[in-house]
């Protein structure tokens, strides 16, 4: 049954077909990738979030401190990178130091996963400014002769035992 003849049926083999389907999806990768880089040159990885808080004070020109290190005199202008609670101290010659503990807030766009577009795809340069305003007081001199007398005052209540509950 080996011959092949014009009625025979013979069997031809066709090679299997040729699976394109790696190189398609590479080229679509390619493509993502290179889309992934124009979008970073053409917005946020040129960072167009801008972070600012204006600190000033009721007389002006009193030294500020933010988290303890010397920044300027108000009013002064600082950039920041993070929200939070941020402790700040004004210091001025004739006034009461002034140390509070700040909230500063974050915009809608600034909270979480908002923040990760806002920070790095935003076609606009954003600009968060805060603005914070403290009042000094003036500092009252005392005598040392007052100043003496209020010491003993609180000398003697300090020695003045509580009665013990019976």
């Amino acid at each position: 049954m080996s011959d092949v003849g014009p009625g025979s049926a013979e069997m031809i083999s066709i090679p299997p077909a040729r699976n394109d389907s790696r190189a398609g999806g590479r080229a679509v990768l390619r493509t993502l990738v290179m889309l992934g880089f124009a979008s970073c040159l053409l917005t946020g990885c040129s960072h167009n979030m801008n972070r600012r808080m204006t600190i000033r004070s009721e007389p002006p020109g009193a030294l500020v401190l933010l988290e303890g290190e010397e920044v300027g005199y108000t009013p002064v202008g600082i950039d920041f990178n993070h929200y939070g609670t941020r402790e700040i101290t004004l210091i001025k010659d004739g006034y009461e130091t002034v140390t509070a503990m700040q909230k500063v807030r974050s915009p809608w766009y600034q909270k979480i996963p908002l923040d990760f577009v806002s920070d790095n795809f935003s076609p606009v340069k954003i600009n968060d400014r805060l603005d914070y305003t403290f009042t000094l007081n003036k500092q009252e001199l005392v005598s040392n002769d007052q100043l003496l007398q209020r010491a003993k005052g609180l000398r003697s209540q300090s020695q003045v035992l509580p009665k013990q509950p019976e």
